[in-house]
């Protein structure tokens, strides 16, 4: 074991050395506050908008910037709502800020919302899956950005399934809050690098195009890891469920629970007909799920909590639960918007495997990565 210590030190101090160096896009101050001093700011923020151990908001007040409003997204501004939870307007108590809500009647900021503000600032943390909503936030923050005439900033921070691509790519028939740009469900990308795709690629409604500033993380590559210092969303508690989301949350389409209403949301799975489960859970209301699928019922399945998993997408937990459970109506149309396509479905129905559905996805995948390295600020996993 002695011989041992040096290396673990080592290890150590490199894992603290590679922590200290890394600075997302919010603590390079010196590069984006020049671009916002004696303008009107709107921030689009949420709990993870944190400047070392303190919020975007006190931060940029600290130092005499206007702050008009905050544009709260799904969850709000403080990340305690429910899932689906519409957010209403409000007033910060800390800082008496308006809060105004993106994540209601409308999702995208309308003129009037803008006629107080010169400047769109976007830090939200985000987890590298289509289907995770803060991204289609981004997209309406930058049309309105592009409409109004209104510069937009877009504070980077890493991705933490940024370190591979797969899934199919979304297809132009199929769109919705939960996929409205031509990517897969994993895409690679940071929400800067996002940004500057979206509106190179004429993405915006009619092809405008944001007058867009990314301010990038340094000391990140797409090699890296990045375990989250705040959780993202109150069913995403910890980067083991990050790691699990892209696979897991397909299951969002099916009759299965993927643990909404327990202390483990997509950490495991279940349902009550499921006969080969060595789990159980019962979902019940919780502060992160008002209405959770399944509620009081008893589930059975499979935890993946404390356990190593892998930073893939895997078709194999859905193949195999919708074998097992092929007496009831196991999919929903909302498996449609999750994927991007309506061949996933009709490929487990007809039998193919994890390989051959995987196969399929391969022409379309390959051509989205030619492109996504047009628009990588930091260096690929490749």
């Amino acid at each position: 074991m002695i011989r041992l210590l040096p290396l673990i030190s080592f290890l150590a101090f490199f894992s603290c050395s590679q922590a200290q160096s890394l600075k997302v896009g919010a603590e390079r101050m010196d590069e984006y506050l020049p671009l916002i001093e004696g303008k009107r700011v709107a921030l689009i923020v949420n709990q993870t908008s944190t400047v070392g151990n303190t919020h975007l908001v006190d931060t940029l007040l600290s130092r005499g910037i206007d702050i008009q409003k905050v544009m709260a997204p799904e969850h709000g501004f403080r990340g305690e709502a429910p899932d689906g939870e519409k957010i209403n307007d409000s007033r910060d108590q800390k800082t008496g800020v308006p809060i105004v809500s993106i994540y209601g009647s409308s999702k995208k900021p309308s003129p009037e919302m803008l006629e107080d503000v010169d400047v769109l600032i976007f830090d939200i943390q985000d987890v590298g899956v289509r289907f995770y909503t803060f991204i289609s936030t981004m997209h309406y923050i930058m049309e309105a950005g592009a409409e109004n005439g209104k510069k937009v900033i877009i504070l980077d921070r890493p991705n933490p399934n940024g370190m591979y691509v797969d899934g199919p790519v979304k297809e132009d028939s199929v769109s919705s809050f939960v996929g409205m740009h031509p990517i897969p469900i994993v895409h690679g990308l940071t929400v800067g690098e996002l940004a500057q795709m979206i509106n190179n690629e004429g993405w915006l409604k009619n092809g405008v195009k944001a007058d867009l500033e990314v301010i990038s993380v340094s000391g990140w590559t797409h090699k890296n890891t990045y375990p989250l210092p705040i959780k993202p969303s109150p069913n995403l508690p910890n980067d083991n469920a990050i790691v699990l989301y892209p696979s897991l949350g397909l299951f969002e389409g099916t009759a299965v629970s993927v643990g909404r209403g327990t202390d483990h949301p997509f950490e495991v799975i279940g349902h009550p007909d499921f006969k080969n489960g060595a789990y159980s859970f019962t979902p019940m209301p919780n502060a992160g799920s008002k209405y959770p699928p399944l509620e009081g019922e008893l589930c059975k399945g499979q935890s993946f909590v404390d356990t190593e998993v892998k930073h893939e997408l895997t078709l194999k937990y859905l193949i195999e639960y919708y074998r097992e459970l092929e007496d009831i109506e196991f999919f929903k149309d909302y498996l449609t918007l999750l994927t991007g396509t309506e061949d996933l479905r009709k490929q487990i129905e007809a039998g193919m495997t994890e390989e051959q559905i995987k196969a399929t996805w391969q022409p379309k995948l390959n051509k989205y990565k030619a492109l996504r390295k047009q628009y990588l600020l930091y260096p690929d996993f490749e």
